[in-house]
């Protein structure tokens, strides 16, 4: 073939010149096509003898379209080294061609996959649709312009348009959804391209699946329409029928267990989707843990309910999408699975996309910290093994009763009996160890100065490892005696992803042993409790850092990665979001940055009391001013009050104080621990006068617009305890790599948290209120200033308290 047909002048006129220059060597050139498929660019990367040359690859001009090397001999036959070569870069879509040295005939040996030109975004015209009489405006029962969003939208743009990363703080009604939906919907369209979209709480991501896809969709017209979205949530969340049916069918299940069962099995007939959240009941989790679908359950093409899979459909679904709305936690699963070696181009958890957004960015740090670790307890212990083998009276049940051709009363049989015993018998003595260890503080990080503190641990651990190994081994003994036709057996497969769930404990155990050798990770005990339960010990294995794994995962391999929260900077600035999430990391992949204020009028809307009188809280007093502070503000607000705290400890004591004061004006008081989170919100939303004392999970979430919400109390600022065992081996890293870890992460992890927590206030443009800090570190230290730089601009009172409830009571009520 003729060199012309696929070579520009210009570019062979270049190749020639490099093979002289190589004494008519072999090279080794990148090339790159034009818009009529011609080699029009190149680069040498080697050059070498005769008969051969080092295949040097080198990206940093991006994908090459083309690898080109010369046959000094002119005999052009690709040798078993260039099919090899070639056999590889074709899998990535790049060609291979071998030509003379006049570089007057080529051989092509693997054709290139021609580049699909981009059809650009039109910033203008998608901005048209968010304006007054827009398609998306014309479609909101309340449209209000907002200057803001259409900034915001014009970022995600140019992200999409170039291939960029884009990081963007949007302050409470912005309307982000719409500023990167409106977009992504509108790409996908044009070019045929999928993009996930990633969210931290089930709350968002139905609201993207079921309220704003189809109003952009809608937007787009009859293209819209077709535009194919889906909703994914965890494998577990899903019914596995072939599970469903070996659970009825297990003998001497207990009533409630075989009600339980038979009420899902009888939602499973008519359901679509399969979907634990579909149901009009909240299975019990022993139940549902027996039903779920699970990756290493699964029996893939050898199972006998494959056509009627609910999993098996939404990847069918899944594949033909353009749009995946998804949660942080399934997109981690996916892109850790491509990072380990299952690659980009093909479905692994997810359909391939290289493009991505995640909503609510500010919690990827946490979201991957807790994907990445690993726990376990006495009662995950006791789960497993009751899957296996137990004994109610004289009744015998679980999966070593069902191995096909098994004698019950085999000696091996009964090995395995007793090994289930033994491991019930330490798993009891190690809780119990381990809850001793964790003492009233209710955690404990294993270090080497508090080594001898958990030394009851140590032989306990190896006990279970040891008592993990002999069941194992025993329970395959058992396996190898299974007839050869039962192979296939959903028994088996049950029992041994139960075995491989004991070895992922026992790895725990090790890395408990040996964690001296271990600097990356930190091993740590934690007290939990239920209503109505004894209290327990969980032993966690966590990474002390996660920037490394995300910029590997995440944001090396995005074409566009679209990343926005209501709080990513700290005084105006990404650095301490970059850093933890590893974009620092990316020294030649600036990220566009956008700050886009919040269009609600807080600056008239919302006092920010703080009390100057307030004792410190490191001085005596400062819980009683709590307790007192507390009640009689919410007293002045006549409730509708969100109290936030950072200790359980500190929540009670003001409980205590406040209930009695404001019951008796008939002001009803809730308290996180009397019931769980969905229930209190739930009653905290439905009587507007009531006053909610909450920690942790509330300081974001909480949605509770008009006059259900007119006061938010801060009862301190933030700061991590210095006892959480993850945070002090993250600050003890920051320190022994030069770092500084109060300013560096302390504070800035305590300003990201206080603005989540300022924000529970106004969630509508309407609403008005008061955020009252009683933390008069606010004023007093000089990194006061980082918490009051990240707020809005509001009025203020700096005030004696007295004079504070004074002010309070006029701005919420002299309207």
């Amino acid at each position: 073939m003729k060199a012309s047909s696929r070579f520009t002048g210009r570019c062979r006129e270049i190749l020639r010149e490099e093979i002289a220059g190589a004494g008519g060597n072999e090279v080794l050139a990148l090339g790159w096509l034009d818009d009529e498929g011609l080699a029009a660019r190149l680069r040498v990367t080697a050059r070498g003898t005769e008969h051969e040359v080092l295949a040097l690859i080198s990206e940093d001009e991006g994908a090459p379209d083309v690898f080109i090397h010369n046959h000094p001999s002119g005999f052009l036959t690709p040798s078993d080294n260039d099919l090899a070569i070639a056999g590889r870069a074709a899998e990535a879509g790049i060609g291979a061609f071998i030509v003379d040295n006049p570089v007057e005939e080529v051989y092509v040996v693997a054709e290139p996959v021609k580049r699909r030109k981009l059809k650009a975004l039109d910033a203008d015209a998608l901005c048209d649709s968010l304006r007054e009489g827009g398609a998306i405006a014309r479609r909101l029962n309340v449209f209000e312009l907002r200057e803001s969003q259409l900034e915001m939208m014009r970022l995600v743009i140019r992200g999409f348009n170039d291939g960029e990363l884009v990081l963007c703080e949007a302050g409470t009604g912005v309307g982000k959804s719409f500023a990167y939906l409106l977009p992504a919907l509108r790409f996908a369209l044009d070019n045929d391209e999928r993009i996930v979209i990633s969210t931290a709480t089930i709350t968002l991501q139905q609201q993207l699946f079921d309220k704003d896809i189809p109003l952009v969709q809608a937007a787009l017209g009859e293209e819209g329409k077709k535009l194919k979205a889906v909703l994914m949530k965890g494998r577990g969340n899903y019914l596995c029928r072939r599970r469903m049916d070996d659970a009825l069918k297990e003998p001497n299940l207990d009533e409630d267990e075989k009600t339980e069962l038979i009420r899902i099995a009888s939602w499973a007939e008519t359901s679509k989707s399969g979907s634990r959240s579909d149901l009009s009941f909240s299975p019990g989790e022993g139940a549902w843990s027996r039903v779920c679908s699970e990756a290493e359950l699964c029996m893939g093409m050898r199972c006998p309910w494959r056509e009627l899979c609910f999993v098996l459909l939404l990847r069918r679904e899944a594949a033909d999408a353009r749009i995946l709305v998804v949660n942080h936690h399934l997109l981690f699963a996916d892109l850790a699975a491509r990072r380990q070696g299952a690659g980009y181009e093909g479905t692994v958890v997810l359909p391939p996309y290289t493009r991505m957004i995640l909503d609510e960015a500010h919690s990827i740090e946490g979201a991957a910290t807790s994907f990445f670790s690993e726990e376990f307890s006495r009662l995950s212990i006791l789960r497993q093994l009751g899957r296996l083998y137990r004994q109610r009276q004289a009744r015998r049940m679980g999966l070593l009763l069902k191995i096909p051709g098994l004698g019950l009363n085999g000696e091996k049989f009964d090995q395995a009996v007793e090994a289930i015993d033994n491991i019930r018998s330490i798993a009891d003595d190690l809780d119990q160890a381990a809850l001793g260890v964790c003492g009233e503080e209710g955690v404990f990080r294993l270090s080497p100065p508090r080594e001898e503190a958990a030394r009851s641990l140590f032989s306990l651990l190896t006990a279970l490892r040891k008592g993990i190994n002999r069941l194992g081994n025993l329970v395959r003994d058992l396996l190898e005696e299974t007839p050869a036709d039962q192979g296939e057996d959903p028994v088996l497969w049950e029992i041994g992803a139960i075995l491989r769930r004991m070895e992922g404990i026992g790895a725990v155990c090790d890395a408990f042993a040996e964690y001296r050798e271990r600097p990356q990770e930190v091993m740590w005990l934690e007290k939990r409790s239920r209503a109505g339960r004894d209290s327990w010990a969980a032993f966690t294995k966590t990474p002390i850092e996660v920037a490394t794994g995300l910029k590997e995962s995440l944001f090396d391999p995005g074409k566009t990665v679209i990343c926005c929260s209501a709080t990513l900077t700290i005084a105006g600035k990404f650095d301490y979001w970059e850093a933890r999430c590893g974009l620092n990391l990316l020294p030649d992949r600036e990220p566009l940055c956008g700050i886009f204020p919040s269009p609600f009028p807080y600056a008239s809307s919302v006092l920010l009391a703080v009390p100057c009188d307030a004792p410190l809280p490191e001085e005596s007093g400062y819980q009683d001013f709590v307790n007192r502070a507390a009640g009689a503000l919410a007293l002045t607000a006549g409730g509708s009050a969100l109290v936030l705290f950072t200790s359980y400890q500190s929540l009670k004591s003001a409980y205590a104080a406040a209930a009695p004061l404001l019951s008796k004006e008939g002001i009803r008081c809730l308290k996180q621990g009397d019931d769980d989170r969905s229930r209190l919100l739930s009653d905290f939303l439905k009587d507007t006068s009531s006053v909610l004392f909450a920690t942790d999970s509330f300081w974001e979430g909480v949605d509770a617009p008009g006059d259900t919400l007119r006061l938010v109390i801060l009862a301190r600022l933030p700061f991590k305890t210095p006892n959480d065992p993850v945070f002090e081996a993250r600050r003890e890293y920051l320190e022994r790599e030069g770092g500084n870890a109060f300013m560096d992460l302390s504070l800035p992890e305590a300003v990201m948290k206080f603005k989540q927590g300022f924000g529970r206030l106004m969630r509508r443009s309407s609403d008005h209120g008061v955020v009252a800090v009683l933390d008069s570190r606010v004023l007093k230290k000089r990194y006061g200033e980082f918490f009051l730089r990240s707020l809005p601009e509001t009025r203020t009172s700096f005030a004696e308290f007295d004079n504070l409830l004074r002010d309070t009571e006029r701005f919420l009520f002299s309207r």
